[in-house]
């Protein structure tokens, strides 16, 4: 898939530039924590304006939290991301703008400096019911946990520094659903799949690039290949630039592309450009 491909070569692209940035530390054992709340809000309001436009909102709120044990013979990594938002434009009824459950834990067994086996598991989902806003009257389209996205993978992890986490192993898949069957159904049979469980290979890539004091930016890609479709690849790809010019405002521009062909032949894009409030929680 040339998709993915350009995905992998771009991430690597950016650990040959910037890799010289990251300077060798002593290693600090022990538990290093982050949780940090974000809210992000903008309003339009229009009083006898003549030169068009409607009244519109947008509010949300994420926690993009992480928790590490380092120690000298392992590593273990766990993470949340959690985003919600809604927005409402005219006289239309308000609508879902965000929803995301992302969790992941990941356990390192340290052999070699840099290239060591890794075990992980991975929950997705989402909090609310989401619709299809195109139809009218609005189509529901899925729930929590409908679907539900869990993967279990064991391989070998490269750590460049705090720059760069690579991580490709075996993996196993399962999608379930209750109502909304359209990522677990299989046509070709007459019954109605609630689930559906896969075996291939996972890439995991994450770039937390740190280019001044106060400007980020965070890249993952996440790559899962069916062994019976290896032609075949969903793609998952967050990436976040963020930039802070006060001590809790922060100015933020979200790209994630994702794709199943199970479910839609197109690469679906979200695009988000903010400013809002940043709070470090502990």
């Amino acid at each position: 898939m040339r998709l993915s491909k350009l995905l992998i070569f771009l991430l690597v692209a950016s650990v040959f530039v910037f890799a010289q940035d990251n300077k060798d530390k002593k290693p600090e054992y022990g538990w290093k924590k982050e949780t940090v709340g974000i809210l992000n809000f903008s309003q339009t309001q229009f009083d006898n304006w003549t030169r068009g436009g409607e009244n519109s909102w947008m509010i949300q709120a994420d926690i993009n939290a992480k928790f590490i044990k380092d120690m000298a013979s392992y590593n273990w990594s766990s993470s949340a991301k959690l985003s919600y938002g809604m927005t409402q434009i005219g006289n239309e009824n308000s609508k879902k703008a965000a929803d995301e459950i992302n969790l992941e834990t990941v356990y390192t067994y340290k052999l070699l400096e840099s290239i060591n086996p890794y075990a992980s598991a991975t929950m997705r989902s989402q909090f609310t019911t989401g619709y299809d806003y195109t139809a009218d009257p609005k189509v529901a389209i899925s729930a929590f946990m409908d679907p539900g996205f869990f993967t279990e993978s064991i391989g070998l992890s490269y750590t460049k520094g705090e720059l760069l986490v690579v991580r490709l192993g075996a993996a196993s898949k399962q999608t379930i659903t209750d109502k909304y069957n359209g990522y677990t159904d299989d046509p070709a049979t007459t019954e109605i799949e609630k689930t559906k469980i896969q075996f291939g290979m996972e890439s995991n890539a994450e770039l937390k690039w740190k280019i001044t004091e106060t400007i980020l930016f965070n890249s993952k890609l996440l790559l899962f290949s069916d062994l019976s479709a290896l032609n075949k690849v969903d793609v998952d790809w967050d990436n976040v630039f963020s930039a802070k010019i006060a001590e809790y405002i922060v100015v933020s521009y979200t790209f994630n592309l994702f794709y199943n062909n199970t479910f839609s032949k197109k690469r679906q894009i979200r695009q988000v450009l903010a400013v809002g409030l940043s709070y470090s929680l502990f």
